[in-house]
């Protein structure tokens, strides 16, 4: 079991930056892949990038390659979402999620999300 918390959330320009963090309590964090995804009301909950367990392999959505960077502290149980040139279509909430072993599986623990809004 893993509990998470997200932080970082808030307001900013379009072209601006944010760091998203989520803790993670519970036993074994350096064996979950780590992912965070955003939701956006009306619209499907959409993956934005993962980091593995094993290696820190990293996987991305297209259209944020380049401007976020994932990355995981397994000393602190922290993974991070670096925000660069922001948009006005980033904005969502972003939720922190984490599977025991490969990124590939479905994710099934979540943190309650945290608003990002990027203004134009």
């Amino acid at each position: 079991q893993v509990q998470l918390v997200e932080s970082g959330g808030g307001l900013v320009q379009a072209g601006g930056s944010l760091r998203l963090s989520c803790a993670a309590s519970g036993r074994a964090f350096s064996r979950y892949s780590m992912a965070w995804f955003r939701h956006v009301p009306g619209k499907e909950r959409e993956f934005v990038a993962a980091i593995s367990w094993s290696d820190s392999r990293t996987h991305y959505l297209t259209s944020v390659r380049g401007r976020f960077t994932i990355s995981r502290d397994n000393a602190k149980n922290t993974v991070s979402l670096q925000m660069n040139s922001l948009k006005p279509e980033d904005t969502a909430v972003y939720y922190c999620a984490a599977v025991l072993g490969a990124m590939t599986q479905e994710y099934n623990y979540w943190g309650q999300g945290t608003q990002v809004t990027v203004s134009s």
